[in-house]
């Protein structure tokens, strides 16, 4: 990813805000990313677009995975000095309950972090942090020269 490459080279590969402004599935989904410490959280205010189920209404289920699986790559992103962003091997998700109309946050945390994988497990909430609406586990592929 040419993006990635460059924010690196210009000691800004911290820069998570810069580097959504690049992913186009990001930008259409609005999603915003605050550093806390050496943790990042995903921010996905309600758009009326996202709705997937009118009656309740609901965020589609393709809104609330992809939130997950960009979360958890946020999070390698943000924590290794790679280059080259990481590939999914496979995410596996769960819904808890309905993602309602309403802003979306969401954190991942490193589970394990091999010389080639790493694992990720994503959690996303809206009112209280303590009852997530989802939740993911993903393996991922790293670049083999960001051993930690």
């Amino acid at each position: 990813m040419k993006i990635l490459q460059q924010l690196r080279k210009q000691e800004r590969g911290k820069d998570v805000e810069e580097l959504l402004k690049h992913i186009p599935y990001a930008q259409f989904l609005g999603l915003q990313v605050e550093r806390h410490n050496h943790l990042i959280m995903t921010i996905l205010p309600f758009k009326e677009t996202l709705v997937g189920n009118t009656n309740l209404p609901a965020l589609h289920g393709g809104a609330v995975g992809a939130m997950m699986e960009m979360t958890a790559l946020i999070q390698l992103i943000y924590d290794s000095a790679s280059e080259i962003l990481p590939q999914t091997i496979d995410v596996s998700f769960d819904y808890l309950r309905s993602a309602r109309d309403q802003t979306t946050f969401g954190q991942a945390f490193v589970t394990r972090r091999g010389r080639r994988v790493a694992n990720v497990r994503t959690e996303l909430w809206q009112e209280d942090r303590h009852r997530p609406i989802a939740i993911s586990h993903g393996h991922f592929l790293l670049n083999s020269l960001d051993a930690p």
